[in-house]
Parts: structure tokens; sequence; C-alpha cells
């Protein structure tokens, strides 16, 4: 077991800036000059063809609204109280849909769905339906499917949460993040226990059978005594999923981020503390470690899906639904095809003006090359299984042989053990895995950035 002080020392070492690693390769290293709209569909047409009538598809929705602008958040949003803006958003997340039918030379079979935002709440219950209805038809329920939608504690209705669970819903996740009253009001994300506990026993009484609580540790203001409390909480509810994210200051991204300072922030010591409180009550509480930041009660399909090895990464993050095809409908959603990446255009209106030309929104993407998907089908081993077997690849990836050599120092710290066959990722290493996957990102490597891009991994 790490004491404290050797913990701390690693997580000064390996806390430099590094990515998510949602995908591979990582935006800012997408080959844009590279990508065209007609290459873009060429590769959604394979992939569906691929997999569809295997496996079906995913979608993502996303619902850019907020009524107010939370300064913590690096997603991309468009605040206003004006709900005028429901139905034109709608239709035209419909007609971007109908864009993607078309290509397609069969009937889609849906795996997933995941409403995200923004506030998809934001929408009303009757708008939310319009939406589903329209996305569901003359389309197949795969028998396994898994629909699922973000949600604020403090403007979500019971008609909500009974309409989309009509509608095929039974995942709700809640963005939380803290308690505090003193985090909740600068980072401008207030909302009782009182409303996330009606909303949690609302949803479980119609028949949501599993409900994530988004937390963040290192926010302005935040302190040790808070975030306890905060779990403790939590622990009332026992929410069957916990997302529990490092947060990521990039006020460069995000200028929300600057109504505080760096000085409202906790240090890299204070940080990792507050991490490693949340861990260890969130343990004791019974919730086990799944992949990087989350956490799932033993029972939970999420937790049992990386018992087996069937876990799964994507844009949305951790899940149990595999899906070679993700297709990202509305403002700045994200799709993948396997073989490439493709993003909507950012702004709203642009959005809706080319759609409503009938023109794709897609924007910038990347073609992946061979290399590309060797890189990421390790990292995505790493991400979800803890390890990788490097098989062939070794000897006909050079850059894979070139990042055994940054991965020796990480094995010498006890963070992996590595050989030419294999990798695997020790208990200790559980903690930095964004620091074991960036050593195998040859693209950063290529290329090193003069600016920070991402958020600091610790």
């Amino acid at each position: 077991m790490l004491t404290d002080k050797k913990f701390n020392d690693l997580a000064e070492k390996y806390n430099v800036a590094a990515p998510r690693y949602t995908s591979y390769p990582t935006m800012p290293y997408w080959d844009i000059d590279s990508f065209n709209a007609e290459a873009w569909k060429q590769s959604v047409k394979l992939s569906f063809l691929e997999s569809n009538e295997k496996e079906g598809i995913s979608l993502y929705v996303h619902l850019p609204f907020c009524e107010s602008l939370c300064t913590y958040c690096g997603c991309n949003t468009r605040i206003t109280k004006n709900h005028q803006v429901e139905i034109p958003y709608i239709l035209a997340v419909l007609k971007e849909w109908e864009m993607y039918r078309e290509l397609l030379d069969e009937i889609p079979v849906i795996r997933e769905i995941h409403l995200g935002g923004g506030t998809p709440t934001f929408f009303s219950a009757e708008n939310l339906n319009l939406l589903i209805y329209g996305l569901l038809d003359n389309a197949l329920v795969h028998p396994k499917a898994e629909f699922s939608f973000e949600a604020h504690p403090a403007n979500t209705t019971d008609a909500h949460l009974q309409t989309l669970y009509n509608l095929g819903f039974r995942r709700l996740s809640l963005g939380i993040q803290d308690f505090d009253p003193r985090v909740q009001f600068i980072i401008h994300r207030e909302q009782s226990f009182e409303q996330v506990q009606h909303v949690t026993e609302m949803a479980r009484q119609i028949g949501y059978t599993s409900i994530n609580y988004d937390l963040i540790y290192g926010l302005p203001l935040q302190t040790m005594e808070g975030l306890a409390d905060t779990i403790h909480k939590v622990a009332e509810l026992m929410p069957e999923r916990i997302a529990f994210y490092s947060y990521a200051h990039v006020p460069w991204i995000k200028p929300g981020q600057r109504r505080f300072t760096e000085l409202d922030l906790p240090n890299t010591h204070d940080k990792s503390k507050l991490y490693e409180i949340g861990r260890s009550l969130l343990k004791g509480y019974g919730y086990i470690e799944v992949g990087m930041d989350h956490f799932a009660l033993p029972g939970d399909e999420l937790c049992l899906a990386q018992h087996t090895g069937n876990l799964h990464r994507n844009f949305m993050g951790y899940t149990t639904q595999h899906t070679q095809l993700l297709i990202g409908l509305g403002v700045s959603s994200i799709s993948d095809s396997l073989y490439a990446f493709g993003q909507n255009v950012k702004v709203v209106e642009d959005y809706l003006e080319l759609v409503n030309k009938g023109e794709f929104p897609v924007f910038k993407g990347h073609i992946l090359t061979d290399e590309d998907l060797i890189i990421r089908k390790h990292i995505l081993n790493i991400m979800c299984k803890g390890g990788t077997t490097w098989n062939y690849h070794l000897k006909g990836s050079p850059s894979l042989f070139d990042a055994m050599e940054r991965l020796q120092p990480l094995a010498d710290d006890g963070l992996i053990e590595v050989n030419s066959l294999a990798l695997k990722v020790t208990p200790k290493g559980t903690r930095f895995l964004r620091n074991i996957c960036m050593t195998l990102d040859a693209r950063l490597w290529a290329d090193k950035p003069t600016t920070q891009l991402f958020s600091m991994a610790v």
C-alpha cells in the first residue's frame, strides 16, 4: 500500500497535461486536411454494413441549451431562458438523422441512445417525446438496447422521468458535483440534497434500473470535509454508479472558468488527497472501481462488464454497449465509424442553417490510418481492461516499438508490468491510466504541443 509521501511523489511526477483518451487520435491531432464530407459518409456506410445486423448502432444526441452557465463546465452549451428554441432544434436533429438514414441500405438497429448536453431536461417532456419518437420511427430497437440521459436535479420533473421511461429509457445520470453550498455558489451549479433525493426516489419508483451521479474533485473552494460530507449524503441514496471526475481547468477554452482563479483551486497535493479521500469513502460504501474515474455497485452492469472483459469506452465515457458505429446528432456532436471521426459545427445557428439546407453539418474529422487503428486498440484495452496483449503489432508498428522505451520509467515506478508480449496495469497504476496511454500516443510524441492542450492528469 502506498504511503502518503510516496503517492504524493508520484502525483507530482505524473501531474502533466494529458488527454482523457475518449478517442485516438485525440482531437487536437486529427488530420483535418485529409478529411472531407464524402470520405466521412463512405466510412459511415461501410461501418453500418459491417455492424448493424450483428450489433446495432449507437446514437448520441447533443442538447446544448442551459438556463444558466455552470462555470466549471467544459461542454458546448448555449445559455438561454427562451424555450422557443426547442422545436426548431429538435426538427433539425431529426432532419440530420434522416440524412444519415438516406445513406444506409437497411433499417437501422438502435442499440444505444444517450441524450447529453447542455441540459437535456431543459427540453419539455413533450418535446423529448417528439425527439425520441422521431429517432425510432422506421428503426428497430435491439433487444439489449440501453437508453440513457443526463439531467439537472433542479429542473428534472416527474413528467420527464415518466415520459422517457415510457420510451425505453432505464438509465439516468444526475450532475451533482458537490453539495457544499460554497462550492455550488462559485461554480454556479446549485441544487439541494432534497431535489436530488426526490428525482432519485421517483426514478426508482417508476422503474429506472441504474442511476449515476456525477461528482467532481478539485473544484474551487472544495475542502476535504466538504467532499466527505457530499459522499456521505450520496451514500444515503446509493446510486448504482458514480463518475468521480477530476476537474479540468481549461480557461483558455472555457472563459466561464475565469469566474475564479488558480488560487481558488486545490494544489496538486490537496487535489490528490481529495481523490484519495473520495475513493476510500466510496470503496468503504461498497463501490468498486471501474476503469478510470468510475465506481459501481457490484451488481451493476458496468461492474459486471469490467469483470467479464466487455467494458467499452467512447465519447460518452464507459459503457457496456460496444457498437462499431456511433452517430452523433446535434451541434458539436462527435461521431465514430471506427474508420473515421467526424464532428459537427459548434454554433447552433450554423448547425441549423446547414441542416435545413440539406447539408451534413460535419465540419472536421479524421480518417484513421492502419497505425492509428492499432494504437487505438491498445489504448482502448488499457482504459477498459487494465492491460493489452501486443500480438504481432509490436514488430509491425515502429511507433509501438518506440513506446516500449517510454514505458520503462512507469514500470520502474510500479505502475505497469510490461514485456514484449503484453502490458498489465498494476493496482497502483490505475490512478495513472492517462499517463500510461500517453506513452503509446504516437501522434503526440511526433508533434509535442508548444501550448497546453489538455487538462492535468492528476
